[in-house]
């Protein structure tokens, strides 16, 4: 008996899912570096300028082509552009300065399992055993990975205020996952990625400035500068197109296990450019994280 042919829109989907996540890795990063020089609502502010500034000129002619169609869903397009631009982002700058990069990378673990259960209210998707196992896993090498296999440290894990922005950020970041798998299909997706940035970007407006008014000012270096390009070219723009893209094959339940893999990329680039050491532990947590992913997302059937 014939083996039944992987769909060509898995692999594609998979690919866009992964460079995504490599990219977001890299966020990280350089997200922490900025800590000291830019507040965490204004470092979104000006993420989202530089992604809205260098998607505006290509994306300018299908806004007005599908003026029509925006106009119409405007209301599913704003709740979309705070979900995932405004809200999302911003929060998970809050956080950092309120917790640890542990339990940062820890809480984000909770984006997979929040999808998995939103695609199944609002998507009918089920939750069969094989995601079940596929999650287990990889959370369990996340955790190995984060915990540098000493799992005594989650006992001294301080739970905050950031915490609880975290959790609510992986929160928000799935439901922005299941409205974009709920994307009208007669809206294009230049037009589409176009108007929730611009829409976001105006959403936090009024909270950077009351940031300036009332908090701190942003401090700009060539470094500084250098990063926020990467950030809203890299994390914004191109992360964003293809995450989107990857929902739109595969769903935002199977994009949501590959998400599985960031705190790997995270290891891996930490080595590369910070010349942080890779362990015995981080080898068997990357195992876990890739075996957790192919157990949970099955090729063969794209529910």
């Amino acid at each position: 008996m014939a083996k039944p042919k992987v769909p060509s829109f898995f692999f594609l989907g998979v690919l866009c899912a992964l460079g995504a996540t490599i990219i977001w890795s890299g966020n990280f990063i350089i997200a922490r570096g900025l800590g000291g020089h830019f507040p965490p609502v204004q470092l979104a502010w000006f993420r989202w300028l530089t992604a809205t500034a260098i998607l505006l000129p290509f994306g300018y002619r299908d806004l007005l082509r599908e003026r029509q169609r925006i106009t119409d869903n405007l209301g599913f397009l704003s709740l979309t552009a705070l979900i995932g631009i405004t809200v999302f982002n911003t929060l998970i700058y809050i956080a950092g300065r309120y917790t640890t990069a542990l339990n940062l990378a820890l809480i984000a673990t909770a984006t997979p399992i929040f999808l998995l259960l939103l695609s199944r209210i609002f998507l009918k998707e089920p939750i069969t055993l094989r995601k079940t196992v596929g999650i287990a896993i990889a959370v369990f090498g996340v955790v190995s990975l984060v915990t540098k296999g000493d799992f005594s440290r989650l006992a001294g894990l301080d739970l905050n205020i950031g915490d609880l922005g975290m959790l609510l950020a992986s929160g928000l970041f799935a439901g922005y996952s299941i409205l974009v798998g709920k994307k009208p299909r007669e809206l294009g997706q230049t037009a589409f990625l176009t108007t929730i940035f611009i829409l976001g970007l105006l959403f936090l407006s009024p909270w950077a400035l009351w940031e300036v008014l009332y908090g701190e000012t942003a401090i700009f270096t060539p470094q500084a500068i250098s990063a926020i390009l990467y950030i809203g070219i890299g994390a914004s723009l191109i992360s964003f197109l293809l995450w989107n893209r990857a929902v739109l094959l595969i769903g935002p339940a199977r994009s949501g296990f590959i998400y599985y893999s960031l705190p790997l990329f995270s290891g891996v680039e930490a080595l590369l450019i910070l010349g942080e050491p890779v362990t015995a532990a981080h080898f068997y947590s990357g195992v876990c994280i890739i075996a957790g992913i192919v157990v949970a997302t099955n090729p063969f059937n794209r529910k």
